[in-house]
């Protein structure tokens, strides 16, 4: 039972982040079921069958608060789906754990772009005008189907990340489009995983733990990142980013294990740091839009007979 109400928990808290910075409910409930000694294609499997309801959840709730671009949404979510059932089906056979190193440097760096072009960059508007074209939004939903299912996780943190660098849309369009498209996408790796797997091998109570924490969590997440500011909510996801992938990322690059946790320091140092940037950078263009002064139109000076 105890074990049940720290899964919950975990679902509950991966959905909150999930659901606001558009990435952790994945790698957070598969890392905990890694841990208690579920293998690879369990854990992916059960995080996708309980993904289909905190998915449709997060979905219905950002679409409630305005945060979604239907536009988008049949682009990412029909090849991500596609591609989330062929790699489900093809997990036991795929060497995913050669490609992991790869993708956390990839994601690290990406990190490191986004954190620094939220928090430091001055140079223009934190959104840009403009749209994304379907040929880039396509393969990228491919590359993050794929890797979600084979990793457990992967549909915010490729998908997201990449949507945020881009700067072509904001930052709550990103997290509410993609947790919309995510629900086709776990359906595809849920089937994927059912045909694979033997029904006796999925551990449905925590399933069915993992989902009633992330539904709980759903509504307040959709409710946060509509009020976030692009700026800050853009640096929240790229500290996220460098911190989930800073131990592999080191590791990949011939690091020592040692240094890990001074890294997590680190890390997590330049991320506070950033965000306390960004959110005082918020408030000066604020400021600046609604000063008196920037309002006032020239007068014209009086002349006195």
């Amino acid at each position: 039972m105890r074990m049940l109400l720290l899964i919950a928990l975990a679902g509950l808290a991966g959905q909150l982040v999930d659901g606001a910075l558009g990435m952790a409910f994945g790698i957070t409930s598969t890392t905990v079921l890694l841990t208690g000694g579920i293998s690879p294609a369990v854990a992916s499997a059960s995080t996708h069958l309980a993904e289909i309801g905190t998915s449709a959840a997060s979905g219905l709730s950002h679409w409630r608060f305005g945060n979604i671009d239907w536009g988008k949404i049949l682009w990412l979510a029909v090849p991500g789906g596609l591609s989330a059932f062929v790699g489900a089906t093809f997990l036991t056979s795929i060497p995913a754990d050669a490609a992991t190193p790869v993708v956390a440097v990839i994601l690290f760096g990406m990190g490191v772009y986004i954190l620094t072009r939220f928090a430091f960059d001055r140079s223009g508007p934190t959104v840009r005008a403009g749209g994304l074209p379907r040929w880039f939004l396509s393969p990228l939903a491919v590359v993050a189907g794929f890797l979600d299912a084979v990793g457990g996780g992967g549909w915010g943190p490729v998908g997201s990340s990449t949507l945020l660098a881009s700067r072509r849309m904001e930052p709550r369009k990103v997290v509410g489009t993609m947790a919309a498209a995510e629900f086709v996408v776990t359906l595809g790796a849920s089937a994927g995983f059912l045909l694979g797997l033997s029904t006796s091998e999925i551990p449905f109570t925590i399933v069915g733990a993992l989902l009633l924490g992330g539904v709980v969590a759903a509504p307040f997440a959709a409710w946060v990142v509509r009020l976030m500011p692009a700026r800050v909510m853009g640096t929240l996801v790229g500290g996220l980013i460098l911190v989930t992938n800073a131990r592999t990322f080191l590791l990949a690059i011939g690091g020592d294990a040692l240094v890990g946790p001074g890294m997590y320091a680190a890390v997590t140092a330049v991320w506070l740091g950033a965000v306390t940037v960004a959110v005082r950078a918020h408030r000066r263009e604020k400021a600046a839009v609604e000063s008196p002064e920037q309002q006032e139109a020239p007068t014209t000076p009086r002349v006195e007979v």
